[in-house]
C-alpha cells in the first residue's frame, strides 16, 4: 500500500479545508501547527490576508527563529502591506529585519519598511512628519545597502520627498510675505536658501526678500531702518548678478532706487 507523506496529504486536504467557513474554524482550533502552516500559506497565495493573517498569528511563537517562522513573519508583513496597511505592515517589517538580519529577505523587508513610510507621506498641506521619517529610512537603506536593486528607486524616493518639503517651506515662506509678516517671511527666506542650496526658487526667493526688506524698513522704528534698506539693495544685486536675465530685475529696479534715495535721506 502506498503511503503518502504528511505534505502530500496537506496538498490534497487544503483544498477541502478551505471550502467553507466551518472548516476554517476548525483549521484555527487544531493544534496541527505544521497543518495551519501550509493553509496559512494557501490563503496567503490566493490573496485572501486575512484568513492568512489569522493563522499567521497563532503561529508566530511556535517557529519563531526557524525557516518557517521566517515566512510567517515576512508573510504577516505583506500581508498588511497588501491590504493597505501601512503604518503596521512597516512595524512587522522592521521586526522582520531584526529578528532575521541574516536572512536572504532582509534587504527586501528594509526596504518595504522605508516604502511603507513613503505611502504614508501626506499631501503637502498637512504635518510632515511622515515624510520626514521616510527620507530618514530610505536614506539608511541606501547607506545599509548600497548595491541594492532597489537603491535607484530609493534615491528616486528620496529626491522626490526633499522636492515636497521644498514646496511646502516655500509655500509657507510666500504665506508669511502675502501676509505681510516681513520678519517671518525674511527669516523663512532666509532658511530656505541654507536648507536648500540649489533650490530653483532662489530667484524668486531673492526677488521677494529684497521687495519684503523694503516694506519691513518701511514699517521699522528708525534706528532700524538703515540696516534693512541696505539689506533690500543687496538681495536686489545678488539677483542681478545672478541671474542678470532675470525678468524680476526689471521690477524690483524701481524699489531699490527708493531704497537708495531712503538711505540718503537716512545719512
Amino acid at each position: 500500500m502506498v503511503k503518502y507523506s504528511k505534505i502530500a496529504i496537506l496538498t490534497v486536504l487544503i483544498p477541502v479545508l478551505l471550502s467553507s467557513c466551518n472548516e476554517f474554524k476548525q483549521v484555527l482550533k487544531s493544534t496541527d501547527n505544521e497543518m495551519k502552516f501550509e493553509v496559512a500559506n494557501d490563503y496567503y497565495d490566493r490573496n485572501d490576508y486575512n484568513r492568512a493573517l489569522q493563522l499567521y498569528d497563532l503561529l508566530q511563537n511556535s517557529f519563531r527563529n526557524t525557516t518557517k517562522g521566517e515566512t510567517v513573519a515576512l508573510n504577516t508583513a505583506m500581508c498588511y502591506f497588501n491590504m493597505g496597511d501601512y503604518d503596521i505592515a512597516s512595524h512587522y517589517f522592521n521586526r522582520f529585519v531584526n529578528t532575521y538580519p541574516y536572512s536572504r529577505n532582509t534587504e527586501k523587508a528594509a526596504y518595504l519598511n522605508a516604502y511603507c513610510s513613503y505611502l504614508q507621506s501626506p499631501v503637502m498641506s498637512l504635518d510632515q512628519t511622515a515624510t520626514h521619517e521616510a527620507i530618514k529610512k530610505m536614506t539608511s537603506f541606501t547607506e545599509k545597502y548600497p548595491k541594492s536593486d532597489s537603491v535607484d528607486r530609493a534615491r528616486e524616493i528620496i529626491k522626490r520627498l526633499n522636492n515636497k518639503l521644498e514646496e511646502k517651506d516655500f509655500n509657507i515662506c510666500m504665506l508669511y510675505y502675502k501676509m505681510g509678516n516681513y520678519m517671518s517671511a525674511i527669516a523663512s527666506f532666509e532658511n530656505m536658501l541654507k536648507n536648500y542650496p540649489y533650490t530653483e526658487h532662489r530667484e524668486m526667493i531673492l526677488f521677494n526678500m529684497s521687495k519684503a526688506y523694503y516694506d519691513y524698513a518701511e514699517n521699522s522704528v528708525p534706528e532700524k531702518q538703515r540696516e534693512r534698506y541696505e539689506a533690500c539693495i543687496e538681495r536686489h544685486n545678488t539677483l542681478s548678478y545672478l541671474f542678470p536675465d532675470s525678468k524680476y530685475i526689471k521690477e524690483l529696479e524701481p524699489i531699490a532706487n527708493k531704497a537708495r534715495k531712503k538711505l540718503e535721506k537716512i545719512k
